[in-house]
């Protein structure tokens, strides 16, 4: 090979090409081309309304293997388990948003929606529709289900569409489509042999045996992070307050309820870890007695709760540090950037991302987030409303930085 050529970029990737029902469908046969001619070996997996726009026989031909089309053809070769245990990678291009529905919601029909299901490797996918699909609010929430698993959802161009209509819903170029698939194959283990203490979700301080205090997080933000920190190579331990999420795929977790169960599990595991990343919404009252029984309504009068604070958890972790990377966050309704500047010094932690709760579309329960990160040498960086997986490698991005670069953090608090 000439010294001046190219090394190609995906030799020996295994790769499912998933074709849908768009008319976009004959810009795949350039894609698995492109693939073919980077080294990779690509298996064409196609729905019956893909073939409407392009006869399979065309990816055969080019991918030198048979097209799988049917979830029961051949049933004893079980392909929709096969194919996928060996791929590297699948990319689904185009996507049409009746595939972004059923991928978000696990529904499976056909060949490519079942693979999905049983494959373990990484997911890109390429949308194309028309007419302002893409913006529809289905569409959206689909694309953020998607995003916040991980999954790899490139944004459509912008330009005109089959209808004539100009808007976002052309199939991405070619070339960011190749630069998705060797991202994906290429993660970042930029966090290898770090290990990091995440806190999520809420705490509930008892009132009597039924009633508690707690407050409205949904523990979204902290699992986010906790599964991108982990996928980029660190060893995670998840503590988290009660919520509904599914525990992240080799992650560490740790339950607890109180402030006070958080407090306890973080600082025994603080000696251990390399970074500590403070997302949870911890009460910051309880009530001073505990009622042993249920306590009864009596009358119609006033019922007064007498309230004592709990533990500041982020304070007696920076004054019990002596490497650590700390990070906290920072839930507010106004003055967002004093505020938080505040509560970092005060706290001497070394980056805290800030979020404004009152924002449409973002806060507590979300899908979504939009966040402000400071560090202590008063650098700040805007991240705008997007998935909260999203966010999670974006924050991950600015604290490796930061605690790759000599002297950034000092490992104990200053007064």
């Amino acid at each position: 090979m000439n010294a001046d050529q190219a090394q190609p970029m995906l030799v020996g990737a295994r790769i499912i090409l998933g074709v849908t029902g768009s008319i976009a469908a004959y810009k795949a046969v350039g894609l698995l081309r492109a693939m073919v001619q980077e080294g990779a070996t690509v298996q064409v997996v196609m729905t019956h309304a893909a073939t409407k726009f392009v006869a399979p026989l065309t990816f055969e031909v080019l991918s030198g293997s048979p097209v799988s089309l049917d979830l029961f053809e051949a049933h004893h070769e079980m392909k929709h388990l096969s194919i996928p245990e060996t791929a590297d990678l699948i990319v689904v291009a185009p996507a049409t948003a009746n595939f972004l529905a059923k991928a978000a919601s696990g529904l499976a029909d056909d060949p490519l929606s079942t693979m999905l299901l049983t494959a373990q490797c990484p997911l890109v996918v390429a949308p194309a529709m028309d007419g302002g699909m893409w913006e529809h609010r289905t569409v959206v929430e689909n694309v953020l289900t998607l995003r916040n698993r991980g999954v790899v959802v490139l944004d459509p161009d912008e330009g005109s569409l089959a209808s004539g209509r100009f808007g976002q819903g052309r199939l991405a170029d070619e070339s960011r489509i190749l630069e998705a698939i060797q991202t994906a194959l290429t993660p970042r283990r930029d966090w290898q042999g770090h290990r990091i203490l995440v806190s999520a979700g809420p705490t509930q301080e008892p009132i009597d045996p039924v009633r508690f205090i707690s407050n409205r997080s949904s523990g979204k933000m902290g699992y986010a992070l906790a599964e991108a920190a982990r996928a980029r190579g660190a060893h995670v331990i998840l503590v988290t307050g009660p919520t509904a999420l599914l525990q992240p795929q080799g992650v560490e977790v740790v339950a607890v309820e109180t402030a006070e169960e958080m407090t306890k599990a973080l600082c025994a595991r603080l000696a251990w870890s390399t970074a500590v990343i403070m997302a949870a919404a911890v009460a910051d009252y309880r009530p001073a007695q505990v009622a042993p029984h249920k306590l009864k309504k009596q009358g119609q009068g006033h019922q007064t709760l007498r309230l004592e604070p709990t533990t500041d958890i982020l304070t007696t972790l920076s004054a019990q540090r002596t490497h650590q990377l700390l990070i906290g966050f920072a839930a507010e309704t106004q003055d967002l950037i004093a505020h938080a500047t505040q509560k970092l010094s005060a706290k001497g932690l070394d980056l805290i991302v800030a979020n404004d709760i009152t924002r449409e579309g973002a806060g507590f329960g979300s899908e979504q987030n939009a966040a402000t990160v400071i560090d202590r040498q008063g650098r700040i960086t805007e991240f705008p409303l997007m998935a909260k997986r999203q966010l999670a490698d974006q924050i991950l991005n600015v604290a490796h930085a930061l605690i790759s670069r000599p002297g950034a953090h000092t490992g104990s608090r200053t007064e």
